[in-house]
């Protein structure tokens, strides 16, 4: 495992991160599957855990305190998520402070990830929404300050909304924010336009989430694809995006180099940029933990291969769908 710098705190972080969210709520997840990828994941050197309150109203937080508890000799690094107080994915222009994190409720759920994680302090907290006009309105901003001023957590981030990541470039250039979490992949590249530079020139650390477009870039997805019922990918991959995607995985096929999949590619495509911090797949299962935790020591794509991967950029916009 390869690590990079994670911003201004001066952490290293494992360029390959764990993403929580499918050990939280998703179908078919299964805690001790979940416990035994986890702990493979610290063993093999990923030492970043993203999870969040909400996947599972706080079930991913303690399944990540229960590796915390037995790997007390490692450096791991928790991040998690204070959930929108409108419980409202993603969230929109009409939103104010007061809507989703007035300074009471940002408190009161710090503490409630304090008790699941059973630390004494969060490394990263962050937003589970984000709108840049909340800048005009900096009580969050004193409110984290003073819980940091208390030991209750050391860095601030927030997580922007998808196919959106013009939406905090205020806040990466206020100086207020540690860290950003963006969508970024090998459709997704315009994180790179105006966020990244800005992170680049404010030392704000990068989680690159959603690598796999939600499973479009592990080359399995196909138009008869369907998850059981109640399951989130229900209501993303409706039929035009499903359509869509599958349409856009297939352009990608012949490009795949012998002996490669489609997986191993997109995670080393997001590591040609030096701007990612760590990149975080959701992981369940010992084989996606072993061939994702590879991909740091393969290292990135040539550069060959990047450049044909950046024509495949696919410029979306937030639908009612898209969550």
């Amino acid at each position: 495992m390869k690590y990079r710098k994670f911003g201004r705190t001066g952490w290293m972080v494992s360029e390959i991160g764990y993403g929580m969210w499918g050990m939280g709520e998703w179908s078919n997840s299964d805690d001790e599957q979940s416990r035994a990828a986890l702990q493979l994941a610290a063993d093999l050197g990923c030492n970043f855990f993203d999870t969040a309150w909400a996947y599972g109203e706080g079930h991913s937080e303690s399944l990540l305190a229960e590796l915390l508890r037995t790997n007390p000799s490692k450096q791991l690094y928790t991040a998690t998520k204070i959930p929108p107080k409108n419980r409202a994915w993603p969230s929109r222009r009409e939103f104010s402070l007061e809507d989703c994190f007035p300074p009471e409720y940002i408190r009161e759920y710090v503490e409630k990830s304090l008790e699941n994680l059973k630390v004494d302090s969060i490394d990263l907290i962050q937003f589970h929404t984000w709108e840049d006009s909340w800048l005009t309105d900096l009580r969050w901003a004193h409110t984290l300050d003073d819980l940091r001023q208390e030991g209750c957590i050391h860095a601030i981030g927030i997580s922007i909304n998808r196919w959106e990541p013009w939406n905090g470039v205020q806040a990466v250039r206020s100086g207020l924010i540690d860290a950003v979490q963006v969508i970024y992949n090998i459709f997704d590249q315009n994180p790179e336009d105006e966020l990244f530079p800005a992170c680049d020139e404010m030392e704000v650390a990068v989680i690159a989430r959603v690598p796999f477009d939600e499973g479009t870039l592990t080359g399995n997805l196909t138009l008869e694809s369907s998850w059981p019922e109640g399951d989130w990918r229900n209501s993303y991959f409706v039929p035009e995006n499903l359509t869509s995607s599958v349409a856009h995985a297939e352009q990608l096929k012949p490009l795949i180099p012998e002996g490669m999949s489609m997986a191993e590619m997109a995670l080393r495509f997001i590591l040609n940029n030096p701007t990612v911090s760590t990149i975080i797949p959701g992981m369940r299962k010992l084989q996606h933990v072993r061939s994702n935790l590879a991909a740091s020591e393969i290292g990135p794509l040539p550069d060959a291969l990047h450049q044909q991967l950046l024509q495949h950029r696919w410029d979306r916009t937030p639908t009612e769908w898209s969550q």
